[in-house]
């Protein structure tokens, strides 16, 4: 995109109306001298201006295209009332005023990052065949999955866009982005019951914050269905590239999203690399990838396309790799089981004795690297985290080759608890020769009584769904597994007592054994290729 072919000019703050008489702001980047371009339609709560504009905006109306910037409800000049996550009749009411226009050239397609990402599939499925193309990151069909990760609040990352936004519609708008994360980190210390943390972190009570807190993880409940869009991902007819990072916060997500597209016979693009989510370095790429898609289905232009459909980004050994699909065809699940004395091996386990943690929630479990919406989630030495009492280390032997795992991972493990409430958090790090112990992806699931159902001698078998992986353990190395019971802050605490998420102030401590013998044989299960 570096090559200016078009000159641009800006019609701002063109006034949208919505149904219920609300007026929405959009600004208009028009290259001069094409007669009714193609549109690209961005819906942003994040403002229509400065880098906004010039990377949006100005970038793709020099190819060419015109491009429809246009403030969410609530925010940078538009009416209303903020309303996170309810995009959808903004976003249709949206297109028909623009099909109104006598600008308006008869195809479109959507573009855009993160809540960017996810207002396209508010609408895609509804909104008709002038829709030809997507172009997404970082993002999901729907984002309650990504709020209760396993069923555990993810309470760093949602309180810190809950404080976003808010820092946005006051005197802070210009540095939100900077001041969210460090008033999140200082709330979260406060040692408060997490309903009282966005007071702390915002100042105010912020009513999505609340939303989220009492609505908890089941999709069935209002708030969640209309803000939920995964199950009409398939009936996308646009031609969709997706862009995702390995250490992003909505990467499992994402991944069903493009699974989703391709059981309904679509064949849409998917490129990972090593970033997370707040990461500038995928925003070039992410932007020449959605040039080349919108020349190819809204112009013609198919010169730009790779062959390949899937790309990804190979850790541990720094090189991009093509493939026809995701899952990655010939890998195949296998096991590594805990072993007595906290090794790792994939031959099943002897008999042994469980092992033994107890997680204070008084004294929560940190967590260190991993996915998170603001911060650098980029991989961390976690030697100090394996120092502590409340975390099991388990390490394979030193490899003697390059051992490449690509896809999905997850674990099962045999847990008996001292409380039916509790947390089992499990990560895989590479272990480098001068001990350095990198985290790679890990995985929470959130234990009630009942589930998962507890056997006569008051065991539990704990599946756990990992972050997927594409990633070389290479020769020198070790595999390692942590399991624990916490992953503060980006995890609430599980106080123990089945208390409601925003009040309890009751910490219980839960005394935990973990299983490694023939009848209860924990493992992490991972990719490898087949052969």
């Amino acid at each position: 995109m570096d090559r200016v072919q078009f000159r641009v000019v800006v019609h701002r703050d063109m006034q949208v109306p919505m149904p219920d008489g609300v007026l929405l702001l959009a600004d208009r980047y028009i290259p001069i001298g094409v007669s009714r371009p193609p549109t690209i339609l961005i819906r942003s709560p994040y403002g229509r201006r400065g880098l906004f504009g010039l990377a949006y905006g100005r970038a793709f109306a020099r190819q060419g295209f015109q491009v429809i910037l246009q403030s969410c409800r609530g925010g940078f000049g538009s009416g209303g009332e903020l309303a996170p996550l309810d995009e959808q009749d903004d976003g249709l009411a949206t297109v028909e005023w623009m099909r109104a226009q006598s600008w308006y050239g008869g195809s479109f397609a959507m573009h855009g990052p993160s809540y960017l990402g996810y207002a396209q599939w508010a609408i895609a499925p509804y909104v008709g065949p002038d829709l030809k193309a997507m172009a997404t990151q970082v993002t999901a069909s729907q984002f309650r999955d990504a709020a209760y990760v396993g069923g555990s609040f993810a309470l760093e990352s949602t309180l810190s866009w809950s404080t976003l936004t808010a820092l946005m519609s006051g005197p802070l708008s210009g540095a939100a982005v900077f001041f969210a994360p460090r008033r999140t980190q200082r709330a979260v210390l406060s040692g408060r019951p997490v309903g009282e943390l966005d007071r702390l972190a915002a100042g105010r009570s912020l009513p999505f914050f609340q939303e989220v807190l009492t609505h908890h993880a089941d999709p069935a409940v209002p708030f969640w269905k209309k803000r939920d869009f995964s199950s009409a991902v398939g009936e996308v007819d646009a031609a969709v590239t997706m862009t995702g990072g390995w250490y992003d916060v909505f990467l499992p997500w994402q991944l069903k999203d493009y699974i989703a597209m391709r059981a309904a016979g679509r064949q849409p693009y998917l490129t990972v690399g090593p970033w997370h989510h707040a990461d500038v370095r995928h925003g070039r790429l992410a932007n020449l990838d959605a040039l080349a898609w919108f020349r190819a289905h809204l112009l013609g232009d198919a010169s730009g396309l790779r062959a390949s459909p899937v790309r990804l980004y190979v850790t541990g050994a720094g090189e991009w790799r093509d493939f026809d699909d995701w899952p990655v065809p010939g890998m195949k699940q296998r096991r590594w089981h805990l072993q007595p004395g906290f090794a790792l091996a994939p031959g099943n386990p002897g008999e042994s004795f469980p092992d033994r943690y107890r997680y204070n929630p008084a004294r929560p479990t940190p967590v260190s690297g991993g996915p998170t919406l603001l911060g650098n989630s980029a991989p961390r030495d976690n030697r100090r985290l394996e120092a502590r009492s409340d975390v099991l280390v388990y390490t394979g032997e030193t490899l003697g080759e390059d051992l490449d795992l690509i896809g999905p991972v997850a674990a099962e493990v045999f847990l008996r608890s001292s409380t039916q409430h509790t947390d089992l958090v499990v990560r895989v790090c590479d272990v480098h020769p001068d001990g350095t112990s990198l985290n790679v992806c890990e995985g929470v699931r959130r234990l009630q009584p009942g589930a998962p159902p507890v056997d006569s001698e008051g065991v539990r078998r704990v599946e756990v769904e990992l972050w997927p992986i594409a990633h070389r353990f290479q020769r020198g190395h070790r595999v390692r597994v942590h399991v624990t019971s916490g992953a503060y802050p980006r995890l609430a605490r599980n106080l123990g007592t089945g208390e409601p998420l925003g009040t309890g102030r009751t910490a219980v401590a839960a005394d935990q054994e973990i299983f490694h013998d023939p009848e209860h044989p924990s493992a992490i299960v991972l990719p490898h290729a087949s052969g």
